[in-house]
């Protein structure tokens, strides 16, 4: 297949699997922490402190935010499709990188099964239609491991300050767990090169220093504009948390392993199937040792740690399918003759589904929303044109949903004159029942209880 076919089927089976319906479910999981920051951003021009209700967002990095804010600017229009748009836009974006920068060194048929491996795993198939941050993640590691696997041997520059760059907006997404996912998968492919040196090269230097000086971009004014110690320890805590295993179960812990692996799912079916001694060269059955390793052993650790979870480990897919691509690419996969077109069937079934999913299946899902009902409660409760101020409301994703000015407030004693509709939480009601009368109690979709108020007009004063 020639380069231009295979960049049309990368568009049309992604088109198939990540556009349809896109925006007809309502955010669930963590959307709401990646999409109110990014409403808060347009509304005060702050893109610096990300902020989800009244509190500074300090446990993510801003990238996914800002992201969405861009979106959301660029359509001028708040929904759901355009909140997703950008994880959707990045899976795009590996995909082509696989086609296009790998194409010389996976060859044409590895550079195409690497794509649609990429676009079809049932960890993307899970995370990106969602405007999650393993999505941009995962995709800005892959674009990192493309251009240096891609350029390490013979163009050492380009390689490092690409893989530099990728790996600062990285950190910029979520955090350093991504840099033991390169830094052992590149030691590895070194250390059976025999070019450790390359890790003391000027290409490297200068590369490591760009990822540093992206991150410091932001992070600095950060630390500037919020209290620098407790930036400190929420940062600590997100990284310790990790390690130490905060609300560690056994059982799910048994699973980390066996759920890391179904990410890579249908294809980590292949893995029985490779044969190193199927490889042409000594150096293709060296370089694929040596992947493996990297892949490997970084997997097993990070899942080993009390406090991880599966999809931590979702980076390590790109040098995954990049290995299953060269197997591919040197027809060195030992399966039953019936199974020669399983590559192909394989990829027609899944976009077959997602097609199905997304046309007969989200209809369904749709009629089970819990937060766009409440959304519409509260419009109703409020006439038009009306501010609503929110006493410390931490993280309510229906307030996405609410087409009117949302005024975050710290305590009920912020509240100004002119304020006439109030949202709270039991904790602050009785401070705000001294103003206000209730008028809508409810529960939001973790069962908690919010209520409405009515805020009383101050009586005019007496001559």
């Amino acid at each position: 297949m020639s380069q231009s076919r295979a960049l049309i089927l990368v568009l049309i089976v992604w088109a198939a699997i990540y556009l349809p319906r896109l925006g007809s479910l309502e955010i669930k999981s963590e959307e709401g922490r990646r999409i109110l920051p990014a409403v808060t951003m347009l509304e005060t021009g702050n893109y610096i402190v990300p902020q989800v209700g009244s509190d500074p967002y300090l446990r993510k990095p801003p990238l996914v935010n800002w992201l969405v804010a861009g979106s959301f600017k660029l359509f001028g229009v708040h929904n759901e499709w355009t909140a997703r748009l950008p994880s959707v836009l990045c899976v795009l974006a590996v995909a082509l990188a696989f086609v296009s920068i790998a194409h010389r060194s996976l060859g044409p048929n590895g550079a195409i099964a690497a794509a649609l491996i990429w676009l079809t795993n049932f960890g993307l198939l899970e995370k990106g239609r969602l405007i999650e941050i393993e999505a941009l993640y995962v995709s800005l590691t892959a674009l990192a491991f493309i251009c240096w696997l891609s350029w390490w041997k013979d163009r050492p520059w380009r390689a490092w300050i690409t893989a530099g760059i990728f790996l600062g907006l990285g950190l910029l997404a979520k955090g350093p767990l991504h840099l033991l996912f390169f830094y052992s998968v590149v030691c590895a492919v070194l250390w059976q090169a025999g070019e450790v040196k390359r890790l003391w090269s000027w290409p490297h230097f200068l590369g490591f220093i760009l990822m540093l000086g992206i991150f410091a971009a932001w992070a600095i004014p950060c630390l500037q504009q919020v209290q620098a110690g407790h930036a400190a320890t929420v940062w600590t805590k997100q990284f310790s948390g990790r390690v130490s295993g905060d609300g560690f179960k056994f059982g799910d812990w048994l699973m980390n392993i066996p759920r890391g692996v179904a990410y890579l799912l249908p294809w980590a079916a292949l893995l029985p199937f490779a044969r190193f001694t199927l490889l042409e060269n000594e150096a293709d059955r060296k370089f694929c040792r040596a992947l493996s390793l990297g892949v490997a052993i970084p997997f097993l650790v990070v899942n080993l740690l009390p406090g991880a979870l599966p999809r931590y480990t979702m980076p390590l897919l790109p040098p995954a399918i990049w290995l299953l691509a060269i197997f591919i690419r040197e027809h060195a996969l030992l399966w039953p003759k019936p199974l020669r077109k399983a590559i192909t069937w394989t990829v027609a079934v899944i976009t077959g589904a997602m097609l199905i999913y997304a046309l007969a299946i989200i209809p369904v899902l749709q009629g089970r929303a819990k937060i766009r009902p409440l959304a519409r409660q509260l419009e109703t409760a409020i006439p038009p044109n009306e501010k609503l101020y929110a006493v410390d409301p931490e993280y309510q994703p229906f307030l996405f949903y609410l087409r009117r000015p949302i005024v975050y407030l710290s305590e009920v004693a912020e509240l100004p004159p002119e304020a006439r509709y109030l949202l709270v939480q039991p904790a602050d009601e009785k401070a705000a029942l001294a103003r206000a009368e209730p008028i809508l109690p409810f529960e939001d979709y973790r069962g908690r209880r919010v209520i409405l108020l009515r805020v009383r007009p101050k009586p005019p004063r007496a001559d």
